[in-house]
């Protein structure tokens, strides 16, 4: 019995993996799922103690001139007002859930049918400018990767520089005066869009918002890609498949590139959540009908349901690229799949 125990513990020396070993992706996507519910949780009743917190009362917001004390009493009654913290919180959370976030203050409307085409101009406009900005920015650095020390090398690294320096009202500004005022009138240098119309139906009020944003993220991308894609190629198993004789294509493609990419990743999901917040300026500079401008509209008419529903919305969308980020960055890097 004893011989027994001993030749198992022998022959099998590691531990049995558990499910979290054996299925990574999984528990990393239910680990997180659960830290990014926690998470939302505490950025929904920190923004709503915030907009509690507000100078003024709510009801003269909507209101205005037209307040009357009967009439502000049945305003407070209406939106639950005259109630305590936390059942106006449980009030709004169990709608913002239920589909049903309330009515703006602005102009007596349903909210979600304010925000939500919004969101959708919002949403065109961040996966435009993400795709093309990731496009170029893997493809430039792995090609300056592949020129090191060159002449693109080195023009680029300093473009890319120059480019980071500048915030995004600059870099707006810069192109209205080439392509719209100034140099050229090839485009439209403002994007405004009909109501009842989404960005798609006119192509051409989307270039300057999305060169905008391409031109803000590719060089940081650009630069983590460089830099993976130089250790890459200078890594033992790529001089190993060199002296195989391999073809350089596939020492490139099939070697290199894989174990490069996934470090970038990580920057990629970073210039993702960069766009839902760089939005916000690139909209408001070029009145294009987004969630950010939505946002400093709501602000400025101090529209809390509405101010809350898209800061929610804004959070969920971070947690989402973050565990999106990670889960694409552990299939891209096979090692990581290893039970430690």
């Amino acid at each position: 019995m004893l011989v027994e125990q001993v030749t198992t513990v022998a022959g099998d020396p590691s531990p049995p993996e558990g499910w979290a070993e054996r299925h990574a992706i999984a528990a990393l996507v239910l680990r997180r799922g659960a830290i990014g519910v926690l998470t939302l949780f505490v950025v929904s009743v920190l923004i709503f103690v915030a907009t509690e917190v507000l100078p003024g009362n709510a009801a003269y917001a909507v209101l205005g001139h037209t307040a009357t004390p009967a009439r502000i009493k049945a305003i407070e009654d209406q939106l639950h007002l005259n109630r305590s913290i936390p059942y106006q919180y449980w009030s709004w959370i169990s709608g913002v859930l239920s589909g049903h976030p309330g009515r703006s203050f602005a102009d007596g409307q349903g909210v979600w049918s304010l925000v939500a085409p919004r969101l959708v101009n919002s949403a065109v406009l961040v996966v435009l400018a993400g795709v093309i900005g990731t496009l170029l920015g893997v493809v430039l650095g792995a090609v300056a990767a592949l020129r090191k020390d060159s002449w693109f090398d080195h023009l680029s690294s300093v473009v890319a520089l120059a480019v980071t320096s500048l915030p995004e009202f600059v870099v707006a500004i810069a192109l209205i005066i080439l392509f719209s005022t100034v140099v050229l009138h090839l485009l439209p240098a403002v994007s405004l869009i009909p109501p009842g119309t989404y960005s798609w139906s006119r192509p051409e009020l989307l270039v300057l918002p999305t060169a905008t944003l391409v031109l803000v993220i590719v060089p940081y991308i650009l630069r983590m890609m460089r830099a993976a894609m130089v250790e890459a190629l200078e890594s033992d198993y790529v001089e190993m498949a060199r002296l195989e004789g391999l073809r350089p294509w596939r020492v490139t493609f099939v070697h290199a590139l894989p174990n490069a990419i996934a470090p970038t990743v990580q920057v990629i999901g970073l210039n993702f959540l960069y766009l839902a917040g760089g939005i916000v300026i690139v909209e408001d500079v070029f009145n294009y009908p987004g969630i950010g401008q939505g946002l400093v509209n709501a602000v400025n008419d101090r529209d809390i349901p509405t101010i809350q529903l898209i800061v929610v919305i804004l959070a969920a969308f971070y947690v989402f690229v973050n565990i999106a980020s990670d889960v694409v960055a552990l299939l891209a890097s096979p090692r990581r799949r290893l039970g430690r």
